[in-house]
């Protein structure tokens, strides 16, 4: 594999596997230490053995992707006076660590709060929104693909799973920091290019939940990313988004200035007042002369 990794070859099917995004990386400003990682095939047993355990089928875009590689990482850092800091992150796990999503053991006591505790039972059939989120019982089955640096997890999830029979039909969800579900995509190949798009960039995922990421995360989205970065539109009362519109014929039409009032002179204000002065003065002077 050393042979490979110094060729030609090797570095062709790099481009490809990342669909040509190390070299765009490379490119951009301020952008330094791309790392791909470097991971065997995996083998069709490992698959085969990963289906029978979870009682899952494996996608077949997934299943591709795993016979290719044995999971991905690929990181990135930005130049910040001149220090490197450590900032795109894509990553998909390696079969081994694509396991169930799990509580902690801290709360396997009897009577803690499980995860199913959070499970609503609102109805969503029919609906024309977005499909019903994940369960955290028996309904559902879950699996880490992206832990998103502790800033929430992407699952594949295998959702109306019946006890006993084998799950068929995934999906990949984003599950947030508050427990909450977002719909991503309805393949893994389809997150796998939203993924190399948003150049994995800090909560890039939270573009799909109704908040957004943070400022900071939008600053650096606003920085690599200038063209698909984006907010949600927030509404008004009326329904309407609520943008800065600007008008050019309100903003910019010629304004009739009012005449300023003008001030009246202290001849015209107070003739009486003014006149004492004066003839005082000329009195004064006519003193003189005498």
């Amino acid at each position: 594999m050393e042979d490979i990794r110094e060729g030609k070859g090797f570095k062709g099917f790099v481009e490809k596997l990342t669909l040509g995004i190390t070299r765009v990386l490379e490119g951009l400003p301020g952008v330094t230490d791309v790392r791909f990682v470097e991971r065997e095939p995996a083998e069709r047993r490992f698959l085969m053995s990963w289906e029978h355990k979870n009682d899952c089928v494996l996608p077949e875009d997934l299943r591709d992707f795993y016979l290719t590689t044995d999971g991905f990482t690929l990181s990135w850092c930005s130049k910040l006076d001149n220090e490197p800091v450590p900032l795109g992150s894509m990553v998909i796990n390696r079969v081994a660590k694509l396991v169930p999503l799990c509580q902690s053991a801290v709360f396997s006591l009897p009577s803690a709060p499980t995860l199913s505790d959070l499970d609503t039972e609102e109805e969503t059939e029919g609906s024309t929104g977005p499909p019903e989120a994940p369960h955290f019982d028996e309904r559902s089955r879950i699996f880490e693909l992206d832990p998103c640096g502790g800033n929430g997890k992407v699952c594949l999830v295998y959702r109306n799973c019946t006890p006993g029979e084998q799950a068929q039909d995934s999906e990949v969800w984003f599950l947030d920091r508050a427990l909450y579900w977002h719909y991503l995509t309805s393949s893994f190949m389809a997150y796998y290019r939203l993924m190399i798009t948003h150049l994995g960039l800090p909560e890039w995922q939270y573009n799909f939940t109704p908040y957004g990421p943070s400022p900071q995360a939008k600053q650096w989205a606003c920085l690599y990313q200038p063209l698909t970065s984006y907010s949600n539109l927030h509404l008004d009362p009326t329904g309407e988004p609520v943008l800065n519109k600007l008008d050019p014929s309100k903003a910019f039409r010629s304004k009739v200035k009012q005449p300023l009032p003008k001030k009246k002179s202290a001849a015209q204000s107070g003739g009486s007042g003014g006149t004492p002065k004066m003839h005082g003065s000329a009195g004064r002077q006519s003193g003189t002369r005498r």
